[in-house]
């Protein structure tokens, strides 16, 4: 593990000579804690499946499982995927990097017979849906509002019929979902956004109430705040750092839901910079 953590710091400061390599470890998420110590041994041969892999959370969470999963990096482009994969794997890891439409069946279960023949099982999956319109009623188009709900609800819908049948037969793994505010409590310009992660929201209850019983761990975290990634700091250059939640953060929260005690589950999880208000 040492070894993996120490090629991640080695990579980075090839590609970025200015900065410290202690930067993109933090970043990264890769931890040598307590928590990677206990569980790090019994998951190496594990798989984690990231769906949603951009270059914000998405790639924060594959980052952090690869320190102790072989890794599926799941996208429709191949631009944040492939050079991910490459460093995962230059540090050590494994990474295997996928493009599918999450939306589209045979797409799915094209992709999941492929993670299964080259890494094995999915032990964690991940879906990270990552499409955000901010319109109001009248701005939004029937087919954003379908498209919106057919990536951040139908697709975990597929993912989760792909994976859950093998979790059963091992009485084990977990399903974490990406969610949002708008799942909870929306504002005027989600018109297409809040429906499609309320539903999301309830397919993940239904879920816990389904696959907990048959030991399936499966939870909503709501990220309730900005990211902190390009996209955003694009959009919002005023934004400040201390208003925003850090990838590597919510990837931290993710890991520890992942390894949560069968005894003490959790089924949502709110993470949130400690200044805003809700």
């Amino acid at each position: 593990m040492e070894r993996v953590i120490n090629s991640l710091e080695t990579a980075f400061t090839r590609m970025n000579p200015g900065m410290a390599p202690t930067s993109n470890a933090k970043e990264a998420g890769i931890r040598t804690g307590t928590i990677m110590n206990e569980t790090s041994a019994s998951s190496a041969q594990k798989v984690c499946a990231v769906i949603g892999v951009g270059e914000g959370l998405g790639l924060a969470l594959a980052r952090r499982f690869a320190a102790g999963y072989k890794v599926a990096l799941v996208a429709r482009s191949a631009g944040v995927i492939e050079p991910a994969a490459g460093e995962i794997r230059a540090a050590g890891g494994v990474a295997l990097p996928i493009q599918c439409d999450a939306t589209v069946e045979a797409a799915v279960a094209a992709a999941h017979e492929r993670i299964v023949g080259e890494l094995g099982p999915v032990e964690v999956l991940i879906y990270n849906g990552g499409r955000r319109p901010m319109d109001r009623l009248m701005e939004t188009t029937a087919k954003v509002f379908e498209e919106t709900w057919r990536l951040h609800t139908f697709g975990a819908f597929l993912w989760a019929k792909q994976v859950v049948p093998a979790m059963i037969a091992q009485h084990g793994g977990a399903i974490l979902i990406t969610g949002a505010t708008a799942g909870i409590r929306p504002w005027p310009n989600s018109a297409a956004f809040a429906p499609a992660k309320f539903a999301v929201r309830g397919l993940a209850q239904v879920m816990s109430r389904d696959l907990h019983p048959q030991g399936i761990h499966v939870a909503y975290v709501n990220v309730d705040g900005g990211i902190d990634m390009p996209m955003l700091r694009k959009f919002r250059p005023e934004a400040k750092t201390e208003n925003l939640i850090k990838p590597s953060a919510i990837a931290d929260a993710f890991w520890y839901l992942a390894h949560q005690d069968q005894s003490a589950w959790s089924h949502e999880l709110d993470v949130r910079p400690f200044n805003e208000k809700f």
